[in-house]
């Protein structure tokens, strides 16, 4: 069954944040993750406003997991977690 990682995000230094995104995509290619929305228009109609929106669809819950545990994703999130870079919320969960 797929899972989807799903990742609200609100970024506070875009020039650090680049980072992670230019180490993030291969590691998500690596894993067969498939982008389904990546930014874009969004609106919140409930909970906190994240700006930013991210779908990730992977060929089940196990590799889901794998891929956010993994050195090479792992490496590319240090840039998105230090200090002050941006603000998340990241979930994975079975699909239907």
């Amino acid at each position: 069954m797929v899972a989807y990682c799903l990742a609200q995000i609100t970024v506070h230094n875009p020039e650090e944040y680049a980072k992670y995104a230019a180490l993030a995509g291969p590691a998500v290619a690596k894993y067969g993750g498939e982008f389904l929305a990546r930014g874009g228009k969004c609106v919140t109609k409930e909970g906190s406003v994240q700006l930013r929106n991210v779908v990730i669809k992977f060929s089940d819950f196990d590799v889901a997991v794998n891929f956010y545990e993994s050195t090479e994703y792992q490496n590319a999130l240090s840039f998105a977690l230090a200090d002050g870079v941006s603000t998340r919320n990241y979930t994975i969960v079975d699909g239907v």
